[in-house]
Protein backbone atom coordinates (compact mmCIF):
# COMPACT_ATOMS: atom_id res chain seq x y z
CA UNK A 1 0.00 0.00 0.00
CA UNK A 2 1.06 3.46 -0.36
CA UNK A 3 1.87 6.16 2.50
CA UNK A 4 1.64 9.62 2.38
CA UNK A 5 4.01 11.54 4.29
CA UNK A 6 3.29 15.51 5.30
CA UNK A 7 6.81 16.92 5.07
CA UNK A 8 5.54 20.38 4.07
CA UNK A 9 5.48 22.53 7.61
CA UNK A 10 7.34 24.78 8.63
CA UNK A 11 8.40 24.05 11.82
CA UNK A 12 8.55 27.09 13.42
CA UNK A 13 9.59 25.59 16.83
CA UNK A 14 12.77 23.81 15.64
CA UNK A 15 14.22 27.71 14.55
CA UNK A 16 16.77 28.88 13.63
CA UNK A 17 17.19 25.12 12.89
CA UNK A 18 14.76 25.31 10.19
CA UNK A 19 15.87 28.14 8.30
CA UNK A 20 17.61 26.21 6.15
CA UNK A 21 16.61 22.41 6.83
CA UNK A 22 13.41 21.21 6.89
CA UNK A 23 11.86 19.34 10.04
CA UNK A 24 12.22 16.39 8.35
CA UNK A 25 15.46 16.39 7.70
CA UNK A 26 16.20 16.49 11.92
CA UNK A 27 19.02 13.88 12.60
CA UNK A 28 18.65 10.93 14.63
CA UNK A 29 21.43 8.96 14.93
CA UNK A 30 22.75 9.39 11.60
CA UNK A 31 19.50 9.76 9.41
CA UNK A 32 16.77 12.18 8.64
CA UNK A 33 13.82 11.90 11.24
CA UNK A 34 11.75 11.04 7.81
CA UNK A 35 14.20 8.07 7.06
CA UNK A 36 13.15 6.42 10.15
CA UNK A 37 9.46 7.12 9.72
CA UNK A 38 9.52 5.51 6.05
CA UNK A 39 11.87 2.43 7.86
CA UNK A 40 8.68 1.33 10.29
CA UNK A 41 6.28 1.53 7.03
CA UNK A 42 9.09 -0.63 4.89
CA UNK A 43 9.18 -3.00 7.83
CA UNK A 44 5.88 -4.19 7.04
CA UNK A 45 6.06 -4.29 3.58
CA UNK A 46 4.49 -0.40 2.55
CA UNK A 47 7.83 1.08 0.22
CA UNK A 48 5.66 2.86 -2.17
CA UNK A 49 5.91 6.24 -0.27
CA UNK A 50 4.42 9.95 -1.82
CA UNK A 51 6.41 12.76 0.11
CA UNK A 52 4.06 16.04 0.38
CA UNK A 53 6.81 18.85 -0.07
CA UNK A 54 6.27 22.64 0.78
CA UNK A 55 9.25 23.98 3.03
CA UNK A 56 12.71 23.90 2.04
CA UNK A 57 11.22 20.58 0.26
CA UNK A 58 14.52 20.87 -2.18
CA UNK A 59 16.50 20.06 0.99
CA UNK A 60 14.51 16.57 0.87
CA UNK A 61 14.54 15.63 -2.64
CA UNK A 62 18.36 16.21 -2.79
CA UNK A 63 18.66 13.49 0.34
CA UNK A 64 16.30 10.87 -1.09
CA UNK A 65 17.46 10.64 -4.93
CA UNK A 66 20.71 9.53 -3.42
CA UNK A 67 20.64 5.56 -3.69
CA UNK A 68 23.14 5.37 -0.91
CA UNK A 69 20.46 7.42 1.41
CA UNK A 70 17.26 5.10 0.76
CA UNK A 71 16.62 1.64 1.03
CA UNK A 72 16.76 -0.50 -2.63
CA UNK A 73 13.54 -1.14 -2.72
CA UNK A 74 11.76 2.33 -1.75
CA UNK A 75 9.83 3.90 -4.55
CA UNK A 76 9.49 7.81 -3.51
CA UNK A 77 7.22 10.49 -5.11
CA UNK A 78 8.11 13.67 -4.44
CA UNK A 79 5.28 16.10 -4.46
CA UNK A 80 5.13 20.08 -4.05
CA UNK A 81 1.82 20.68 -1.97
CA UNK A 82 2.97 24.43 -1.52
CA UNK A 83 4.90 26.73 1.30
CA UNK A 84 1.47 27.48 3.71
CA UNK A 85 -0.89 24.77 2.67
CA UNK A 86 -3.02 22.94 5.17
CA UNK A 87 -2.80 19.07 5.91
CA UNK A 88 -5.97 18.68 4.44
CA UNK A 89 -5.03 20.84 1.18
CA UNK A 90 -1.85 18.60 0.84
CA UNK A 91 -4.05 15.45 1.24
CA UNK A 92 -6.10 16.70 -1.23
CA UNK A 93 -3.24 17.04 -4.43
CA UNK A 94 -2.68 13.48 -3.55
CA UNK A 95 -5.63 12.30 -4.75
CA UNK A 96 -4.35 11.57 -8.38
CA UNK A 97 -1.47 9.82 -7.25
CA UNK A 98 -3.60 6.84 -5.22
CA UNK A 99 -3.64 4.21 -6.27
CA UNK A 100 -5.97 1.88 -4.68
CA UNK A 101 -8.86 2.18 -2.55
CA UNK A 102 -6.87 2.24 0.70
CA UNK A 103 -3.52 4.19 1.36
CA UNK A 104 -1.49 5.29 4.46
CA UNK A 105 -0.84 8.66 5.64
CA UNK A 106 1.49 10.28 8.64
CA UNK A 107 3.53 12.53 9.80
CA UNK A 108 6.97 12.95 9.11
CA UNK A 109 7.95 13.96 12.59
CA UNK A 110 6.62 11.03 14.77
CA UNK A 111 8.08 7.34 15.62
CA UNK A 112 6.12 4.56 17.08
CA UNK A 113 6.69 0.89 17.87
CA UNK A 114 2.92 0.40 16.76
CA UNK A 115 1.83 -2.74 14.09
CA UNK A 116 0.94 -1.12 10.89
CA UNK A 117 -0.48 -4.10 9.79
CA UNK A 118 -2.19 -4.63 12.78
CA UNK A 119 -3.61 -1.16 12.01
CA UNK A 120 -4.78 -1.95 8.55
CA UNK A 121 -6.67 -5.02 9.87
CA UNK A 122 -8.47 -2.83 12.59
CA UNK A 123 -9.44 -0.54 9.52
CA UNK A 124 -10.56 -3.18 7.07
CA UNK A 125 -12.79 -4.99 10.25
CA UNK A 126 -14.46 -1.74 10.55
CA UNK A 127 -15.10 -0.63 6.93
CA UNK A 128 -14.99 2.89 8.39
CA UNK A 129 -13.56 5.94 5.47
CA UNK A 130 -10.64 6.82 8.43
CA UNK A 131 -8.80 5.11 10.58
CA UNK A 132 -6.92 7.31 13.51
CA UNK A 133 -4.32 5.94 16.07
CA UNK A 134 -4.20 7.44 19.27
CA UNK A 135 -1.89 7.46 21.91
CA UNK A 136 -1.59 8.53 25.38
CA UNK A 137 0.68 10.69 25.54
CA UNK A 138 3.39 11.39 28.39
CA UNK A 139 3.41 14.76 30.34
CA UNK A 140 6.30 17.15 30.19
CA UNK A 141 6.18 18.32 33.49
CA UNK A 142 6.59 15.86 36.69
CA UNK A 143 3.75 15.64 38.84
CA UNK A 144 2.75 16.69 42.47
CA UNK A 145 0.95 14.60 44.83
CA UNK A 146 -0.15 16.73 47.93
CA UNK A 147 -1.72 15.51 51.06
CA UNK A 148 -2.88 19.51 52.50
CA UNK A 149 0.59 21.36 52.63
CA UNK A 150 3.06 18.40 52.34
CA UNK A 151 4.05 17.01 49.03
CA UNK A 152 3.53 13.38 49.61
CA UNK A 153 5.14 12.21 46.29
CA UNK A 154 6.60 13.27 43.13
CA UNK A 155 6.10 11.49 39.76
CA UNK A 156 8.50 12.51 37.45
CA UNK A 157 6.80 13.07 33.93
CA UNK A 158 4.05 10.56 33.92
CA UNK A 159 1.75 9.21 31.33
CA UNK A 160 -1.23 10.97 30.96
CA UNK A 161 -4.48 8.82 31.09
CA UNK A 162 -5.92 10.49 27.89
CA UNK A 163 -6.25 10.14 24.39
CA UNK A 164 -4.30 11.99 21.78
CA UNK A 165 -4.03 11.74 17.97
CA UNK A 166 -0.94 10.06 17.27
CA UNK A 167 -0.46 10.81 13.81
CA UNK A 168 -0.78 7.31 12.13
CA UNK A 169 -3.68 7.25 9.34
CA UNK A 170 -5.66 4.89 7.40
CA UNK A 171 -8.04 6.11 4.53
CA UNK A 172 -10.40 5.15 1.91
CA UNK A 173 -10.32 7.31 -1.34
CA UNK A 174 -13.73 8.68 0.00
CA UNK A 175 -11.78 10.63 1.85
CA UNK A 176 -11.04 13.32 -0.76
CA UNK A 177 -14.62 13.69 -0.49
CA UNK A 178 -14.45 15.34 2.26
CA UNK A 179 -12.10 17.95 1.64
CA UNK A 180 -12.43 21.23 0.34
CA UNK A 181 -10.24 23.78 -0.68
CA UNK A 182 -7.43 24.30 2.06
CA UNK A 183 -9.44 22.22 4.83
CA UNK A 184 -7.46 21.70 7.60
CA UNK A 185 -7.49 17.76 7.90
CA UNK A 186 -7.43 17.31 11.56
CA UNK A 187 -10.40 19.89 11.97
CA UNK A 188 -12.94 20.26 9.43
CA UNK A 189 -12.48 17.26 7.61
CA UNK A 190 -12.17 15.40 10.37
CA UNK A 191 -15.59 16.60 12.41
CA UNK A 192 -17.25 16.13 9.24
CA UNK A 193 -15.77 12.14 9.47
CA UNK A 194 -17.45 12.43 13.44
CA UNK A 195 -20.71 13.49 12.21
CA UNK A 196 -20.65 10.68 9.89
CA UNK A 197 -19.49 8.27 12.16
CA UNK A 198 -16.44 7.39 9.87
CA UNK A 199 -13.74 7.93 11.87
CA UNK A 200 -12.35 4.79 13.66
CA UNK A 201 -9.75 4.31 16.65
CA UNK A 202 -7.32 2.37 16.89
CA UNK A 203 -5.66 2.50 20.29
CA UNK A 204 -1.79 1.91 20.71
CA UNK A 205 -0.27 1.96 24.35
CA UNK A 206 3.06 0.97 23.45
CA UNK A 207 5.78 3.36 22.53
CA UNK A 208 5.37 6.83 20.83
CA UNK A 209 6.85 9.96 20.65
CA UNK A 210 6.80 13.59 18.59
CA UNK A 211 9.09 15.52 17.97
CA UNK A 212 8.24 18.96 18.45
CA UNK A 213 10.99 21.05 19.75
CA UNK A 214 14.92 21.07 20.63
CA UNK A 215 14.23 19.23 23.60
CA UNK A 216 12.54 16.15 21.84
CA UNK A 217 15.22 16.29 18.92
CA UNK A 218 17.96 15.78 21.93
CA UNK A 219 15.39 13.03 23.67
CA UNK A 220 14.95 11.07 20.73
CA UNK A 221 18.91 10.99 20.16
CA UNK A 222 19.18 9.62 23.60
CA UNK A 223 16.93 7.28 22.95
CA UNK A 224 18.79 6.13 19.95
CA UNK A 225 22.35 5.78 22.04
CA UNK A 226 20.58 3.57 24.43
CA UNK A 227 18.41 1.34 22.53
CA UNK A 228 15.42 3.31 20.50
CA UNK A 229 12.30 1.51 20.77
CA UNK A 230 10.41 2.63 17.74
CA UNK A 231 13.30 0.66 15.58
CA UNK A 232 12.01 -2.59 13.88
Amino acid sequence: MQVVIFCGGRGTRLMPYTVEFPKPMATIGDKPILYHVMKIYSHFGHKDFILCLGHLGEVIKEYFQKPENIEKDWNITFLDTGIDTNTGGRLKMVESFIKDETFFATYADGLSDVDINDILRSHNSRGTIATLVAVKPQTHFGILEIDYEMVKRFIEKPTLDLWVNGGFFIFNRKIFDYIQGNDVLEKEVFDKLVNDNQLHVYKHDGFWKCMDTFKDLTEFNQLWKTGPKWTV
